[in-house]
């Protein structure tokens, strides 16, 4: 009895050092870590103030160069989708880099009375994103106004 509990402790340790010595190289890939905020190079012309605050609370984290890169931004391999997910949302619309097209940008207002944006995952670890119910509708509504074709309103 003694030694089979012995090989199952002994199994144990042996895998728990494997786990830690894949998880200690895991932070050695940066993997595109570039946690890099480049300057803003234009924002839109907001429709109001009002919008560029919400904005600012809701989407400028993932959506714009001014991502405030979380402590758990280091720690592979959670690092690396939180790189991807902003690295994506940057290409999606960007409000730094207003200078270029985005073609998907119309749609941000009916991403937001959708649910689809912020995105549940974002809400739960910044609550300054878990805007109220009449938030979303004004950053909605003027979202819709600066981005949207007078015709498609």
């Amino acid at each position: 009895m003694k030694v089979r509990v012995w090989r199952l402790c002994k199994a144990f340790l042996v895998a728990l050092a494997y786990f830690a010595g894949v998880f200690a190289l895991m932070q050695a890939v940066p993997c595109g870590r570039t946690h890099s905020n480049p300057a803003t190079i234009q924002e839109p012309q907001w429709d109001t103030a009002r919008t560029r605050e919400l904005a600012v609370r809701a989407c400028f984290n993932c959506h714009s160069n001014r991502t405030q890169w979380p402590w758990y931004a280091n720690v592979a391999p959670v690092s690396w989708f939180v790189e991807a997910d902003v690295e994506g949302a940057r290409s999606i619309i960007n409000f730094s880099e207003w200078d270029r097209p985005y073609d998907l940008a119309l749609y941000s207002g009916q991403s937001i009375r959708t649910g689809n944006m912020p995105p549940v995952k974002y809400r739960m670890v910044h609550a300054e994103a878990d805007l109220t119910e009449q938030e979303l509708r004004e950053l909605a509504s003027g979202l819709d106004a600066m981005l949207r074709p007078p015709g498609a309103r």
